[in-house]
């Protein structure tokens, strides 16, 4: 199954009793404003799932990164209240990037639930497209979402440090906080060491994912290959899913989340900080 879906293909399912739509807007500035832009209109069938309260588990200070997974059982319930279950072919959207939508689509995947997609530019390319908009909240039927072996890969810190000769780490975000000049959301700045650069608004052309070819491509010039065993990390364990779909379309096997992220590394004092450009 493709992982991502374009409007015109979710327009044509929209009728179909089996497809679940969840509109995973969000904005780590302003907490609330993801709910808020739902509530003035969104794509019919769609319910909203919030970054914070559905999609990851209380952070505890000091000790995860802000965004840490949530229960798996809490999900699968959460989840499954609002009509996913065993066959439910879901798709997720955001304001276009793909970072928020790719969490739930990386959560589901790791749920072992296979048939989720992410939907290629967002509620931006849905309007482009001249897709409908609703108020209207549908009630949907309660589902079982059973337990299923996972889909995914992750990595805990201590795997990172050292790092395997043969893993290719990831940092995908902005290249100022990578290097450490600025860092507006975590209390200490920097990189893991032998991390790469490679931001996740790359992946994108516009507001849509960059076509097949041209991520190998840019994957491979940035000293990427199709064997390498790649893990992927951020600030908190959202945006790198994003790059870990970007991976797959572009034919890689299932890259790794290091799910805390930089939030959660920087809690240790032993942990090593890199800071500047990439030393390889």
């Amino acid at each position: 199954m493709a992982h991502l879906i374009a409007p015109i293909e979710l327009m044509s399912m929209l009728e179909d009793p089996g497809v679940v739509v969840f509109d995973c807007r969000f904005d780590l500035q302003q907490p609330e404003a993801g709910s808020e832009l739902f509530a003035e209109s969104h794509l019919p069938k769609a319910q909203y799932l919030d970054l914070n309260r559905h999609l990851s588990s209380d952070p505890i200070p000091g000790v995860t990164g802000r965004h840490p997974l949530p229960d798996p059982l809490v999900l699968r319930q959460t989840l499954g209240q609002l009509g996913v279950g065993t066959d439910s072919s879901v798709v997720a959207y955001d304001q276009g990037t793909g970072a928020y939508a790719s969490r739930l689509w990386w959560l589901l995947r790791w749920l072992g639930h296979p048939k989720v997609q992410v939907l290629n530019g967002g509620y931006a390319a849905w309007c482009d497209a001249k897709g409908p908009l609703t108020q209207t909240v549908d009630d949907f039927q309660p589902q079982t979402l059973p337990e299923r072996p996972a889909l995914t890969r992750q990595v805990a810190a201590d795997e990172l440090n050292p790092l395997q000769p043969q893993r290719k780490l990831i940092d995908v975000r902005d290249p100022v906080r990578f290097r450490g000049e600025q860092e507006p959301i975590d209390l200490v700045a920097g990189h893991i060491p032998s991390a790469h650069n490679l931001p996740f608004l790359e992946n994108l052309s516009g507001d849509r994912f960059k076509s097949k070819t041209s991520l190998l491509t840019m994957f491979q010039q940035r000293g990427l290959q199709l064997q390498d065993d790649v893990v992927c990390y951020c600030g908190s364990g959202v945006t790198a899913t994003q790059m870990i779909l970007a991976l797959l379309e572009a034919g890689f096997n299932e890259p790794a989340l290091y799910p805390g992220s930089w939030s959660e590394w920087i809690t240790h004092p032993d942990r090593p900080i890199a800071l500047g450009a990439e030393h390889h």
